[in-house]
């Protein structure tokens, strides 16, 4: 039912945000080009995960945070396109396969962010004093707590964004395919 727009039949809000993402990735995300039909929600969504990108979270962190969500809503697309972040990161296939499978991490520290991310998402926020000490625990911080709620909150306005509009998997991240 969303059409996908090209820089010329988007609304006039969208057009900036969609010509940058081609130019940054090399093609015009199918998820983009749905999501365009929305220059509020396009612009939303692009300025939160920039926001979350410069986190004191490291990037294979926020990859966890971003691929624990996405495993979770069930983005196909999302998982595909952070799979593939994640190899440009040089992230061990383990730790992948792992996030993919929505198994225990092998990095223990990773493990106990996935699982606060979990957590975060489960309860709604509500995330109980023994799970954030546990958090914690692992050398985290409590900005980094918070962070992970914004990562929450700009990867869950993505993935559900791109169920809703039905975006498909895009050529280039065929290689990465997922299904829930």
């Amino acid at each position: 039912m969303f059409v996908e727009h090209t820089p010329e039949t988007a609304p006039a809000g969208s057009r900036r945000a969609m010509t940058a993402a081609a130019d940054r990735l090399g093609y015009l995300p199918a998820a983009v080009a749905r999501m365009a039909a929305s220059p509020h929600t396009l612009d939303g969504f692009l300025r939160l995960s920039g926001l979350f990108e410069a986190t004191t979270l490291d990037p294979l962190a926020r990859e966890v945070v971003v691929m624990t969500v996405a495993t979770r809503n069930g983005c196909e697309v999302c998982v595909a396109l952070h799979t593939a972040k994640l190899g440009s990161l040089g992230a061990d296939p383990a730790l992948v396969a792992a996030l993919r499978g929505r198994r225990t991490l092998p990095a223990p520290r990773l493990e106990a962010l996935r699982l606060f991310t979990l957590d975060v998402l489960d309860h709604a926020g509500a995330v109980g004093d023994e799970r954030v000490r546990a958090f914690l625990a692992h050398g985290y911080t409590m900005t980094n707590a918070l962070e992970v709620v914004l990562g929450i909150g700009a990867h869950t306005l993505s993935t559900l964004a791109n169920r809703l509009t039905g975006a498909p998997l895009d050529p280039p991240l065929t290689p990465h395919a997922w299904s829930a």
